[in-house]
C-alpha cells in the first residue's frame, strides 16, 4: 500500500462498473501484455507490421510454454483461473515485477472473493491512542478500500480537516483527485496519483465485486480523465516507505519520509506514519504545523474530553 503524501477497466457514465465483463484477469493480461514489447524478449519482428502496441498472444503463450488456445481463453474471460505453474510462466513472460506477480495470482486464485463488504473497520482504542501520542508525527490508519479511518490532529493539519469531511469523501485516493488542498500539497501530484491508483488496483484485486469499490471507481472514472487512463493501464507496484516533497499554505514547502505499517489487531488496516528527521527546517515546519493545528483545535478521530477545544495541558497531543 502507498503513503497517502507518497502514497476493472474505466467506470461506465453511471460510475458502476470496476471491470469489463471479461473480468479483471483478463483485463490485466490485456493491460500488461500491450506493455511489453517484443524488443524486450529478443524476439524477431514479423513481415506485417503489429496492429496492436506489445506482445501477441502467441508469443506470450510461445514465452509462457503454454498453448495460444488456452492464453486466449484467459484473456478473453472464458477461463477465470490458472494453476501457480502457469501463473509463473505467464508472470515471466510479461515481465511482470513482484507486486504485479503476486496481484496476478490474487486475481486468478482470489481466497477473499467471498468476502461481504459488510463490516465497518473499527480502529482499536490502543491505535487511536498510538497515534494521539505521535506529537511530532503525523499519522493515520488506512482501511481495506484505502478509506481514512483514524488521523492524529497533526494528520488533519497536514491533509485538511479531516473530521468535517463526510465520511464517503474520507479516502486518499479520492482526496489525491477530487480535494484540492491534497491535489496542491502534492510537488509531483502524478507520481503521487499514479501509486494511489496503483494501492486502488491492488484493493480490486483483493476485494473483487464490492459496491463501495464500484461507487468510489465509477465517481473517480467519471471525474478525471487521468485516473480513467492509469485505471486501464492496471498499475501495479507497491511502496511500503519513500520520501516526498510537499507544499503546505501555512508550513510552506517541506521534505518529509513516510512508512506504512500493517497492524496487528486487523491485517486489513495499514498504519501511515510521516517523519522528518529531529532537527533541521524540515521538522521545523512540522512543529509549526502543530502549533497552527492547536490553534486551531483541529480534531483527530479520537478526540477525548477536549471535544474541539485546545486542551492547555496536551501541547498537540489528543488525550487517550
Amino acid at each position: 500500500m502507498n503513503s497517502p503524501v507518497g502514497p476493472v477497466g474505466p467506470g461506465n457514465a453511471d460510475g458502476t462498473v470496476l471491470a469489463s465483463p471479461k473480468g479483471v484477469l483478463a483485463d490485466f493480461l490485456t493491460a500488461r501484455r500491450a506493455a511489453v514489447t517484443a524488443a524486450e524478449h529478443a524476439l524477431p519482428e514479423p513481415a506485417y507490421p503489429r496492429r496492436v502496441p506489445g506482445l501477441r498472444r502467441e508469443e506470450v503463450a510461445q514465452l509462457a510454454g503454454i498453448s495460444t488456445d488456452y492464453y486466449s481463453r484467459l484473456e478473453q474471460g472464458r477461463v477465470r483461473t490458472a494453476s501457480r505453474a502457469v501463473l509463473n510462466a505467464i508472470a515471466q513472460a510479461l515481465l511482470l515485477n513482484d507486486d504485479q506477480r503476486r496481484h496476478l495470482f490474487q486475481l486468478a486464485q482470489p481466497a477473499l472473493a467471498d468476502r461481504p463488504d459488510g463490516a465497518e473497520q473499527q480502529v482499536s482504542p490502543q491505535t487511536q491512542r498510538l497515534l494521539a501520542n505521535l506529537i511530532d508525527t503525523p499519522a493515520l490508519v488506512l482501511g481495506r478500500y484505502l478509506d481514512i479511518l483514524a488521523w492524529n490532529r497533526l494528520a488533519a493539519a497536514l491533509l485538511g480537516d479531516l473530521a468535517a469531511m463526510p465520511p464517503r469523501h474520507r479516502n486518499y485516493v479520492r482526496m489525491i483527485f477530487l480535494d484540492t488542498h491534497v491535489r496542491a500539497l502534492q510537488t509531483d501530484w502524478p507520481a503521487r496519483a499514479r501509486e494511489a491508483v496503483s494501492s486502488l488496483r491492488m484493493a480490486a484485486g483483493a476485494y473483487p465485486d464490492q459496491p463501495r469499490l464500484h461507487e468510489l471507481v465509477g465517481e473517480l472514472s467519471v471525474h478525471d480523465d487521468d485516473f480513467r487512463t492509469w485505471w486501464s493501464q492496471h498499475l501495479i507496484t507497491v511502496h511500503p516507505f519513500g520520501h516526498n516533497t510537499v507544499r503546505h499554505p501555512i508550513a510552506g514547502t517541506f521534505d518529509l519520509d513516510w512508512q506504512v505499517l500493517t497492524s496487528v489487531d486487523d491485517h486489513e488496516q495499514a498504519i501511515v506514519l510521516i517523519t522528518t528527521p529531529p532537527s533541521g527546517p524540515d521538522h521545523a515546519a512540522i512543529r509549526h504545523l502543530a502549533a497552527w493545528a492547536e490553534q486551531q483545535a483541529l480534531l483527530s478521530s479520537h478526540p477525548g474530553p477536549c471535544a474541539g477545544r485546545p486542551c492547555p495541558a496536551e501541547r498537540g497531543v489528543v488525550p487517550p
